[in-house]
C-alpha cells in the first residue's frame, strides 16, 4: 500500500461524458446551479474537490443515485466566471476516492468519501507490464493521429507504474463505462493488464480504419484521374474539330459496326482496328488509315452476303489485299520497270 487510507467531506461536482484520472489536468465549463455552487464553497476553503462521473451523461438533474460511487479528489487551480453565467475551471486529478454516503446538503453535493490506496503488486511483474504498456502505446499514437506526439515523450519519462497506467487510459479513446473500470481498480498491475487489453482493441480497430481509408482513397484518385484524362481528351478532340456531342468520327464507326452483321472473326478484326482508333486519336495519318480500314471492313460487308462458309471469310477480303491482286499489280510493276528499262538503253 502506498498510502493509508482516510475519510474527509468533499463537495461533489458530477461530470458528463469524462471520467478524470489521477495526475490528470483538464478544463472543465459547469453550468447547472448546484456544480457551481459547489465549486463557489471550494474556492472559500482548501480547493479540493470530489469529481465523479455520473452515469448518464444526459440527464440534467442527477441524484445521488445516478452517479458512480469512486471518483477522483481533484484540485482547483483556476476558476473563470464567464458572462452567460457559465464557470470555467481547471482542476488537477489527484487521489482515487470512494464515496461512503451523501450529506444532507440542498444547495449542492457533498458526500464523506475515504481515498483508496494504491496496490503496487510485485515488482519485476509490474515492471515487465509497464514496459509493454509504453511500447504498445508508441503503435498506438501511430495509428491514433488525434494524439501529439509530445504525449509519448512524456509517457516515456513516467517511473511510476501507477501514473502510467493511468496517463495511458486518459488518453485512450474508451466508453465512459470502461474508463470508470480502470478507474476503479486497485492495483497497479491490473490496472496495466486492462489498459494493454484495451489498447490491442483499439489498435486492431485503428488498423482496419487505415485500411477503409487507404482503399477509398485509391478509388478516389482512380476516379479522379479517370475524370481529368476524359477531359484532357475532351479538349484534345474540340481542337482536332470533332463534335462535342459525341456524334464524331469514332461514334459513327462505332455505329456502323454495331448495325453491320459480321462474322464472330469479323467483328473482332474491326473491333481492333477501332481500339487502335482510339489509342492513337492525336496521330491523324495513323487515325485515317485505321478509320478507312473499319470503314472498308462495314462496306465491303454491306455489299457481299455470304453464300458459304468460304466466302465468310471477310477480313482476310477487306484488310488486305487479295493473292490474285497482288500478283497482277506486281507483275504490272515489274513490266513497267522493264519496258522503262529497255527504253533507257
Amino acid at each position: 500500500m502506498s498510502d493509508l487510507a482516510r475519510t474527509a467531506l468533499y463537495p461533489v461536482l458530477p461530470l458528463r461524458d469524462i471520467v478524470v484520472f489521477p495526475h490528470m489536468i483538464v478544463p472543465l465549463f459547469v453550468g447547472r446551479e448546484k456544480s457551481v455552487r459547489a465549486l463557489e464553497d471550494v474556492m472559500k476553503d482548501d480547493k479540493q474537490i470530489l469529481l465523479v462521473t455520473q452515469k448518464n451523461a444526459a440527464q440534467d438533474d442527477p441524484t445521488t443515485a445516478d452517479i458512480y460511487t469512486v471518483g477522483t479528489i481533484g484540485t482547483v487551480l483556476q476558476l473563470l466566471k464567464l458572462p452567460d453565467g457559465t464557470v470555467k475551471v481547471l482542476v488537477e486529478g489527484g487521489q482515487r476516492a470512494r464515496i461512503k454516503r451523501f450529506a444532507d446538503n440542498p444547495a449542492f453535493f457533498q458526500a464523506d468519501a475515504e481515498t483508496i490506496p494504491e496496490n503496487a503488486g510485485a515488482q519485476q511483474e509490474t515492471e515487465a507490464l509497464a514496459r509493454t504498456v509504453v511500447s504498445q502505446f508508441e503503435q498506438y499514437i501511430k495509428l491514433n493521429k488525434k494524439i501529439p506526439p509530445e504525449v509519448l515523450v512524456s509517457i516515456n519519462q513516467i517511473e511510476d507504474s501507477g501514473k502510467l497506467a493511468d496517463t495511458v487510459a486518459s488518453h485512450l479513446s474508451l466508453k465512459i463505462s470502461e474508463k470508470q473500470e480502470l478507474l476503479e481498480a486497485e492495483s497497479v498491475s491490473e490496472r496495466l493488464e486492462k489498459v494493454f487489453g484495451y489498447m490491442e482493441g483499439e489498435i486492431g480497430v485503428l488498423q482496419v480504419e487505415k485500411r477503409i481509408r487507404s482503399r477509398v482513397k485509391r478509388q478516389m484518385e482512380k476516379t479522379q484521374r479517370e475524370y481529368y484524362l476524359n477531359e484532357q481528351l475532351k479538349a484534345i478532340q474540340k481542337e482536332l474539330g470533332e463534335g462535342e456531342d459525341g456524334r464524331d468520327e469514332m461514334a459513327e464507326l462505332e455505329e456502323k459496326i454495331a448495325k453491320t452483321k459480321f462474322t464472330k472473326e469479323a467483328r473482332d478484326k474491326a473491333m481492333a482496328e477501332m481500339k487502335k482508333l482510339r489509342s492513337i486519336a492525336r496521330c491523324r495519318p495513323r487515325r485515317r488509315s485505321c478509320a478507312t480500314t473499319s470503314t472498308g471492313c462495314c462496306r465491303c460487308r454491306g455489299r457481299s452476303e455470304p453464300r458459304s462458309s468460304a466466302t465468310s471469310r471477310v477480313p482476310s477480303a477487306c484488310s488486305t489485299p487479295t493473292t490474285s491482286g497482288w500478283r497482277r499489280s506486281r507483275s504490272a510493276s515489274s513490266s513497267t520497270l522493264l519496258s522503262s528499262s529497255a527504253s533507257r538503253r
